[in-house]
């Protein structure tokens, strides 16, 4: 029984153990078959979210990885540092050799503790993330290797989603066959975000933030920085010590609690010993933030946007360079200019370039500090003007503007400027960007210097500076002289020195048929209307739209550089991040006037810091050189230029309201040239003190060949004749040889005239000659072929000064008979040998006669005529006699006799008896 009892036990439990078993290998075979199942949905699944990814090459990747924006960087003249372009983000490349390690050590044990060991992720944390994602923990841990993270920075987005992140395993796994651990930690540091820096600009890069934080490179980071810098990328703008305004938060305890976890992690992982990990708890981060530093733009704002827009526009043509299109094409297409604009400026902001430009900081700080410190530039004025965002019309102050620029000659190189008073309160770059009337400036550009270039014009030519009209399309242009004066026949020296208006303005209509426009076009003006060409105006700066204070003074330098138009220029080269020069600058000098020409007008302009507008100048200067200049105002006095140039330099200085407007004649003792003149100098001196090199030179302009200096006659610029010899107007001055005139002066005769006074008459008809004097005189032929014949007043012609006076100008109508008997002359007396009486003040007096009695009862003798125009005196040469003197009028009547005056034989003891004891003599028995 028991062994039958036993059997069947042992029977049921071989049952139970063969059924269990079968039961367990079906379960596990379900399991199986369920895992595979769900691997095989997984992997599809997986498959189907990576299926439009690209197989990435290495070349792609290396160009993904690596391609992180990094701030460009400036520099002044010879390499000194400017500071960085303006940009979202600043971000500074390093080498993972110079990297402390511990930043590296305090990266890895926070950001991905088996970085050395993974293949790019970590199944066990990626299963972790998607298991508290589909259970919607509260705790996230997170998934991502340093690789990844790489990889979603630089190669895929920051979007949240499965297929992201399949891509993101993929593309990690595969950067990791290609790259070493070393390459990847590397990039990694270069692009991870670190908040903001002290003076709340974004950052990203490690030698950014240690730059930004602690005012250290990378590799000086200490333990205690290296944990704070390391704990910023899990919340870089939660964590990040600073605001936007850089100033240091209130609360700090998130970071600093950060960085508390970063070295607790550090020791775990074993990077750092307990000492080293109290040391550094123990250790006041706070005081190593740094304070906000200046940024560029802040510092130099129109210098760095000037820069700025320079380098974009060399860059803009270098991209469309490489894609077949031409500079031209692109201002011919404007959604083109666009797109490439667009292209250059993210080009310009990311690629880390270093940009060399040609300005000298010494100089460029100098000009502002004197600029921000001058005290003469007139009052502000209040103007009306409208809003851009209410486009309500609103009152505004506006302080007098000022913009300069200092060009180097040979090269063009822009050694500094002056963008104007306040970048705050006014944006505008006044010396590159504003557009103004360049006022008398344009006379020597386009009259003077286009007039000598085509040969119908010398220094020596004469020029009437007389009331003018001038026939301008349907109405009359009457140019009209600062002063509103008149300085008759003038030379173009003296006209170009004295600023006078009416000369230049005759010039132009003279030359304006042949298109001197084109002079400007080929000196750099940019904003010419086709409306310029016509308008006679031009010749006195009258332009639609205006010239800057680069161009105009760009072209002055062309006559410094013997014609050469050198275009001004303000970046030196562009270099990439590894040396690589993208861009160099090469002058193309264009020759727009003979050397000949651009001699005579330099000559021409010393004068006007000799004598003319700038007489004052020099004497301001702490220095001596050979200036040339010219100044300018526009009508109305809204613009005021002073340019001049020396061998070396030429420096143009505006000055005037943004919204144009009288500036005031007078401010503080000062005329608004003077102010403009006094800051010219002041400015010229600054640069002499920091670098006198640049601006002092004992260099002359020398003259070249083909220029001759000949004597020529101030009434027509022709060579003299022997009348304008004997009249004292012969000058020299210079001339191109080819041009040189070959005519003889014809403009004078020797006329016959009669004097009344200070006028002259013409002589009438049948007149005899007694009182009929010869002079020289205008030739009215000459006159006429001038189109002066309609002038009503000759004497308009004739400058008051020197031998003028030696030219006799008729008077337009005859002496007019006053129907009245002449008065006899008074006051006769005997002075010596002298006969002297009172010249007769009425008007139609002629001359006088002088007549002598041998004796009392002889007959008179009339013995001399005299002019009116003379001295009324006559010296008397015999020993003895009794004179008197008569007075003439036009029509031959003559006057009673005058007191006589009687000389003695020389031995009576009287010389002299009154006329009173003689007898009378009836004047109509002469």
């Amino acid at each position: 029984m028991d062994i039958n009892n036993n059997e069947k036990v042992r029977k049921s439990i071989r049952i139970f153990i063969k059924v269990f078993w079968n039961l367990t290998l079906i379960f596990l075979i379900g399991c199986l078959m369920a895992l595979s199942f769900a691997g095989g949905v997984g992997a599809g699944y997986f498959a189907s979210l990576v299926k439009d990814e690209p197989i990435r090459s290495y070349d792609s990747m290396k160009k993904d990885i690596y391609n992180y924006e990094e701030t460009s960087e400036l520099y002044f003249r010879d390499n000194k540092y400017l500071g960085k372009l303006r940009t979202d983000l600043d971000r500074e490349e390093v080498s993972l050799s110079d990297v402390s390690q511990h930043v590296i050590d305090a990266i890895i044990a926070t950001e991905d503790e088996h970085f050395y060991n993974h293949p790019g992720i970590v199944p066990k944390a990626i299963m972790r993330a998607i298991i508290q994602e589909f259970t919607n923990s509260s705790v996230k841990s997170g998934g991502s290797t340093l690789t990844q993270q790489l990889v979603k920075n630089q190669i895929l987005t920051n979007e949240v989603s499965f297929e992201r992140k399949a891509k993101e395993i993929m593309i990690a796994l595969r950067l990791e066959r290609f790259f070493d651990k070393d390459e990847i930690l590397e990039a990694y540091l270069n692009v991870v975000p670190f908040g903001r820096n002290s003076s709340g600009r974004n950052i990203a890069g490690i030698q950014t933030a240690a730059q930004g934080i602690f005012g250290v490179d990378a590799k000086d980071l200490n333990l205690a920085q290296a944990a704070y810098i390391a704990g910023l990328p899990q919340s870089p703008f939660g964590y990040t010590p600073f605001t936007k305004n850089g100033e240091v938060k209130e609360d700090l305890s998130p970071s600093l609690n950060r960085m508390k976890t970063v070295l607790k992690r550090m020791l775990d992982a074993g990077y750092i010993n307990e000492k080293e990990y109290k040391e550094a708890l123990a250790y006041d981060i706070k005081a190593d933030f740094i304070p906000p530093k200046p940024n560029t733009v802040e510092k130099y704002p129109w210098l760095t946007f000037e820069i700025e827009e320079r380098a974009i526009k060399i860059l803009m043509e270098i991209l469309a360079k490489k894609d077949g299109y031409m500079i031209e094409d692109l201002h011919q297409d404007n959604n083109l200019y666009n797109e490439y604009y667009m292209k250059a400026d993210k080009n310009l902001r990311q690629n880390g370039y270093r940009i060399y430009t040609t300005i000298d900081k010494d100089i460029y700080d100098k000009m502002q500090e004197i600029k921000n410190n001058y005290q003469y530039y007139g009052s502000d004025k209040v103007e009306t003007v409208k809003d851009p965002e209410t486009n309500k019309l609103v009152k505004v102050v506006e302080p007098v503007e000022v913009g300069a620029i200092l060009i180097d000659n040979d090269t063009g190189a822009i050694l500094s400027f002056i963008g104007g008073r306040n970048h705050e309160l006014k944006q505008l770059n006044h010396a590159t960007k504003g557009l103004r009337s360049n006022g008398s400036t344009m006379k020597p550009l386009l009259v003077y210097g286009p007039a000598i270039e085509m040969g119908v014009l010398h220094p020596g030519s004469v020029i009437p500076d007389v009331p003018l009209q001038i026939k301008a399309g349907p109405s009359i242009w009457e140019p009209k002289n600062y002063g509103e004066g008149y300085h008759g026949l003038t030379t173009a020296r003296y006209a170009l020195a004295k600023s006078y208006n009416i000369p230049a303005a005759k010039i132009y209509s003279s030359i304006i048929n042949r298109d001197p426009v084109q002079y400007l076009e080929k000196m750099g003006f940019t904003s010419l209307t086709n409306g310029d060409r016509s308008h006679l105006s031009m010749a006195l700066g009258a332009l639609d739209r205006g010239v800057t204070v680069e161009e105009n003074t760009n072209a002055f330098a062309t006559f410094a550089n013997g014609g050469k138009f050198v275009d001004a220029y303000m970046i030196e080269k562009i270099e990439t991040k590894d040396g690589e020069i993208i861009y160099q600058h090469k002058p193309n000098p264009v020759q727009v006037f003979s050397p000949q020409t651009s001699y005579l007008i330099v000559d021409m302009m010393r004068d006007v810091l000799s004598y003319g507008t700038a007489a004052g100048v020099p004497g301001k200067l702490k220095f001596r050189s050979d200036w040339a200049g010219k100044t300018g105002t526009s009508q109305d006095y809204k613009d005021s230029w002073f340019v001049a140039f020396n061998p070396k330099v030429t420096f143009g200085l505006w000055m005037g309201y943004d919204t144009p407007k009288s500036l005031e004649k007078s401010y503080k003792g000062f005329s608004y040239s003077q102010r403009n003149q006094k800051l010219w100098a002041e400015l010229m001196n600054g640069v002499y003190d920091v670098k006198p090199e640049v601006v002092s030179t004992n260099e002359k302009f020398t003259m070249p060949g083909g220029i001759v200096q000949k004597a020529y006659c101030a009434t027509s610029g022709l060579l003299p004749s022997d009348l304008c010899k004997r009249a004292g107007l012969v000058q020299t001055d210079l001339f191109i040889a080819k041009y040189a005139p070959k005519e003889v002066d014809n403009s004078l005769i020797e006329g016959a005239y009669l004097a009344n006074g200070d006028k002259y008459f013409k002589v009438p008809d049948d007149f005899g000659s007694e009182f009929v004097m010869k002079g020289i005189m205008l030739n009215p032929d000459f006159l006429k072929n001038e189109g002066l014949e309609g002038i009503k007043n000759i004497e308009y012609l004739l400058p008051k000064n020197g031998n003028w006076k030696n030219i006799i100008i008729p008077e337009q109508n005859n002496i007019s008979d006053n129907g009245k008997a002449p008065s006899p002359p008074e006051n006769v007396q005997l002075n010596g040998n002298q006969l002297t009486w009172n010249s007769t003040t009425e008007p139609d007096i002629i001359g006088y006669r002088i007549y002598k009695l041998d004796k009392p009862e002889a007959p008179p003798k009339k013995i001399a005529s005299i002019p009116k125009s003379s001295q009324p005196a006559y010296q008397i040469t015999s020993d003895s006699g009794i004179y008197y003197v008569t007075a003439v009028d036009i029509r031959g009547n003559e006057s009673n006799k005058s007191k006589q005056i009687t000389i003695q034989p020389k031995e009576n003891e009287e010389d002299i008896i009154d006329d009173d004891i003689l007898p009378i003599i009836d004047p109509t028995q002469h």
